[in-house]
C-alpha cells in the first residue's frame, strides 16, 4: 500500500470486511478541519431560509416607513380639509381682506402667490438647465467645475430666510427694486436654482452615449446634439426639478416677507414693481401678527388648504406634461 493512502473498511456480503484505499489528502482533511466560525455562520444566513427571511424583514420595514409618510401626508391633509373646508366659499377665493383681515377673502394673495412661483420658474428654469448642460456636457473635469457643483450643493441646503436678507440687501436695495414682484422673483428664482440644476444635471446623466455617439457619427455638431438629441431625453426628468422648484417657491415666506410681499394691499398688481401679497405671508400674518387672532382661525386654515390646493394643481400639470413627454420618446 503507498504512502499517499490508508484502508478504510467497506460493506461485505461476508464476516469478511474488506479493506479499500482512501487518500491521505482527505483523512487530512477532515483531521484538521475546523469547526464553523462566524464567516461561515455568515455565509449560510446569507444563503437559503436565513436570507428570504431577512429580505422579508427589509422589505416589510421600508414598506412600513413609506406608509408612515404617506399616513402623515394623509393626516395633514385632513386636518386643513377638517379645519379650512368651512372657510371656503366663493366669496372667500374672489374678494379682497376686509375689517382688518377678519373678513372677506383671499383673492390678491392667490394672485400674488401664482405670480411670484411662476416668475421664479420662468428664470430658474432656463438658467438652471444651462447650467447643468455646460457642467455636464462642456466642462471639464478640473477644479473649476468641482468647485461649482460644490457651490450648488451648499446652495441648495441654505435656509430660506439667508436668501430673503439676500434678496433685501441685493434686489431690494443695492439694484433698487424696492419691496416688489420682481425683487420676490429674482430672490425666488436664486433659491430653486439649485434644486433644478441638480436635477437637469442627473437627467443629462442618464442620456445613454450611445445617443451622443450616434449624432455625432451622422455628422451633427455638439451643439445640434445636446439641442435635438440631448434635451429631449431629458426634458422629463428636468421637469421633475421644476416641480419641486414651483412646490419651494409657493410655499417659501421668509425669502418673501422682506422682498415682495406686504401686509395688505385692496388691489392687484400694477407692474412688476409693484409689491403683492402671497398666501404663505398671509397665512404668518393672521397667525401672529392680527389683532384678533381667534376670530381669524378659521381664514388660516383656509388660507392653508388654498395654499396646498394650489401647490397641487400646479404639480400635477407639471407631472401631466412630464407624462406626455415620456409617451412621446
Amino acid at each position: 500500500m503507498s504512502a499517499t493512502s490508508r484502508l478504510t473498511p467497506v460493506a461485505s456480503d461476508g464476516p469478511n470486511i474488506k479493506l479499500a484505499p482512501r487518500p491521505l489528502e482527505q483523512d487530512l482533511m477532515n483531521h484538521d478541519a475546523e469547526p464553523p466560525t462566524n464567516s461561515g455562520l455568515r455565509l449560510q444566513f446569507s444563503s437559503g431560509k436565513g436570507r428570504g427571511q431577512y429580505q422579508t424583514f427589509m422589505f416589510w420595514l421600508l414598506r412600513g416607513v413609506a406608509a408612515c409618510n404617506v399616513l402623515a401626508l394623509l393626516a395633514v391633509c385632513a386636518f386643513l380639509l377638517q379645519n379650512g373646508l368651512p372657510a371656503l366659499s366663493w366669496s372667500f377665493l374672489t374678494e379682497a381682506p376686509r375689517q382688518m383681515m377678519t373678513k372677506g377673502g383671499i383673492l390678491p394673495c392667490i394672485i400674488g402667490t401664482a405670480i411670484l412661483s411662476l416668475g421664479s420658474l420662468l428664470i430658474a428654469f432656463p438658467l438652471g438647465v444651462a447650467s447643468a448642460v455646460y457642467l455636464n456636457e462642456y466642462a471639464k473635469r478640473n477644479a473649476f467645475a468641482r468647485f461649482v457643483r460644490l457651490g450648488v450643493n451648499n446652495l441648495a441646503g441654505v435656509p430660506s430666510v439667508v436668501f430673503g436678507l439676500f434678496g433685501l440687501s441685493f434686489f431690494v436695495t443695492f439694484c433698487g427694486f424696492g419691496v416688489s414682484i420682481l425683487s420676490g422673483v429674482l430672490t425666488l428664482a436664486v433659491l430653486t436654482l439649485p434644486v433644478i440644476i441638480g436635477t437637469a444635471e442627473e437627467s443629462l446623466r442618464n442620456v445613454p452615449d450611445t445617443y451622443r455617439e450616434a449624432s455625432l457619427a451622422l455628422g451633427a455638431t455638439k451643439s445640434q446634439t445636446i439641442a435635438r438629441v440631448i434635451l429631449p431625453c431629458a426634458l422629463p426628468g428636468m421637469l421633475t426639478g421644476a416641480i419641486l422648484g414651483v412646490a419651494r417657491a409657493a410655499g417659501e415666506t421668509a425669502a418673501i416677507m422682506f422682498t415682495a410681499s406686504v401686509f395688505y394691499t385692496p388691489k392687484g398688481p400694477d407692474s412688476i414693481f409693484s409689491p403683492v401679497m402671497a398666501l404663505p405671508y398671509h397665512m404668518y400674518v393672521l397667525a401672529t401678527a392680527g389683532t384678533e387672532i381667534d376670530k381669524t382661525r378659521p381664514l388660516q386654515y383656509g388660507t392653508g388648504l388654498v395654499l396646498l390646493l394650489l401647490v397641487l394643481g400646479m404639480n400635477l400639470i407639471a407631472i401631466i406634461m412630464r407624462d406626455r413627454l415620456q409617451k412621446r420618446r
